[in-house]
């Protein structure tokens, strides 16, 4: 993801929104997902909608790879760590635990984008998990304003890429615009569902279902950046649907 600042998205986001530094965030999605799913080996190969072809140890598993890279500071494209396997879930949990010192020793001390991407994702998998446990998504998570910041960020790079006009995205708390330019049209909903619409979780319908203050069709293209590609069929429902 490039950090040129004319691929940046503006951020205006709110005081009010708690902004916890990212090894902080990313503890607290570890934590969650612990408490999710310690004890419980029979969650290991209960399979995630959001992630076609992957069980809940195959999430932990690439949670627990990308960490275990990120605490030795290896250099490279997280998205290419390949997972953690042969081990059970109670295994993989122990050894997430005992990584916590010192990837947050590297994040502390040598802050790079990836290590947001590394937060942001395991909170994209905590809510996969919760999404295939049928645990409640949280009302508020100290992880949302900065994983919203970078998705945004690649919204906004895959706008320009597509040669769209800028469009501006608002959420109650939050505002921030993805291109240059005066914004065309303005996107709102509800965080979780922006963050689960920016990660490859929601459909082009639910997309579109979100409040567009003009026709959505022409950015739903740029949707699909980085790792992430809005699926055919739903797998959840938006929050306003629940």
């Amino acid at each position: 993801m490039s950090t040129d600042r004319r691929h940046v998205a503006t951020a205006t986001t709110a005081n009010r929104w708690e902004r916890w530094p990212d090894h902080l965030a990313y503890r607290n999605s570890r934590e969650n997902i612990t408490e999710l799913t310690g004890g419980r080996p029979e969650a290991a190969n209960l399979p995630i909608p959001a992630c076609p072809g992957w069980t809940v140890l195959d999430a932990v598993g690439h949670l627990v790879a990308i960490c275990r890279a990120v605490a030795a500071d290896e250099p490279g494209n997280l998205w290419e760590v390949p997972h953690t396997r042969g081990a059970t879930l109670d295994e993989l949990l122990t050894e997430w635990a005992a990584l916590d010192a010192p990837m947050a020793q590297v994040v502390t001390t040598a802050p790079q984008l990836r290590h947001t991407m590394m937060m942001m994702d395991a909170f994209t998998h905590e809510l996969d998990i919760r999404r295939t446990l049928g645990a409640p998504v949280p009302a508020d998570h100290p992880s949302y304003p900065s994983s919203l910041d970078l998705v945004v960020r690649g919204l906004a790079n895959s706008v320009r890429e597509h040669g769209l006009p800028a469009l501006r995205i608002e959420t109650p708390g939050g505002g921030w615009q993805a291109g240059d330019g005066e914004p065309a049209a303005t996107v709102h909903g509800h965080r979780h569902d922006l963050l689960r619409s920016l990660t490859g979780r929601r459909t082009h319908r639910q997309i579109s279902g979100l409040t567009w203050s003009a026709a959505p069709e022409p950015w739903l293209p740029a949707f699909t950046w980085g790792p992430f590609d809005p699926p055919a069929e739903a797998s959840e429902a938006l929050t306003d649907e629940r």
